[in-house]
């Protein structure tokens, strides 16, 4: 079997395990030796390191036909420090996968005043964050041109609902004031994984998001409703920043409606949760 490497095998690779372990062998490298113990009991050849040292990689052996990158970047700079530092050490072993698929951010095409927003659109990150992502984009694509990319907006599951801050009272902005947001559920993040490493061709850039069309206040008025809890207060723009988290606030300064036209097209992908409609409410029973 051709070997996988997978670095940064969280949720969402975890969710692909069983049909990406009947395909190929499997190698996760991951950083918590616990986590590592984790997946070994699940029949996972795993590799512990940590990207923030590269030096960790050392060990690291044997060919790499495929590789899932899905690690977060570091903090403090506009660059991906950590995948520059894997593509370093891959380089120097000689290890240059025939398909390499990063999971990236729809950040990088910053404020969009609420367009519509497919692939072509020009990346303008704005935020630090989705800098550091539209770097790893690049430094992938200059060392495997093939790299497919996904860029993925907010996911959603049992465990990733707003229900703290919910239950915090903290507000969201006015209809008026309202920004888009876009939804994709991690189980459908998770087929949408498989897929473009089974069928994507070389170089394929994608939007992975649902069919939602909803402003963040709604998104949280909608779950709200679903869990039984009070919706969020209202406030203007102008009162957001004395009363809202800058690092929710930064979310609330970016608008757009993400198209998956292509995703749906190139690749065949069907939703199994169209809508955050059918998803919310199947992750709130996972809550409870």
């Amino acid at each position: 079997m051709e070997r996988l490497l997978i670095v940064g095998c969280g949720d969402i690779a975890r969710r692909a395990l069983p049909r990406l372990k009947a395909r190929y062998a499997v190698t996760a490298l991951v950083r918590d030796p616990d986590d590592a113990a984790a997946l070994r009991a699940r029949g996972i050849d795993t590799f512990v390191a940590d990207l923030d040292r590269p030096a960790t990689l050392s060990q690291l052996a044997g060919p790499v036909h495929h590789l899932l990158h899905l690690a977060p970047p570091d903090d403090g700079s506009d660059e991906d420090r950590r995948t520059r530092g894997l593509v370093a050490v891959l380089t120097a072993k000689g290890m240059l996968p025939r398909r390499v698929v990063y999971i990236s951010t729809s950040g990088v095409y910053g404020d969009c005043g609420g367009a519509r927003v497919d692939e072509t659109r020009a990346p303008n990150p704005q935020s630090a964050r989705a800098r550091r992502r539209l770097d790893a984009e690049r430094v992938l694509r200059a060392w495997q041109p093939g790299t497919v990319i996904l860029r993925v907006p907010g996911i959603y599951a049992a465990d990733r609902l707003p229900l703290a801050r919910l239950r915090q009272g903290i507000p969201v902005l006015r209809e008026e004031d309202d920004v888009y947001t876009n939804h994709i559920h991690a189980e459908d993040l998770a087929a949408a994984l498989l897929a473009a490493l089974e069928r994507a061709p070389e170089g394929g850039l994608y939007n992975v998001s649902d069919d939602t069309e909803m402003k963040m206040g709604e998104w949280f008025d909608f779950v709200a409703d679903r869990h039984g809890l009070p919706r969020p207060p209202r406030v203007s723009r102008a009162e957001a920043a004395d009363v809202i988290p800058p690092a929710l606030l930064s979310f609330m300064s970016e608008s757009r409606r993400l198209s998956n036209a292509r995703l749906k097209r190139e690749l065949g992908f069907r939703l199994r949760y169209p809508t955050v409609r059918e998803g919310v409410p199947v992750a709130i029973e996972g809550t409870r």
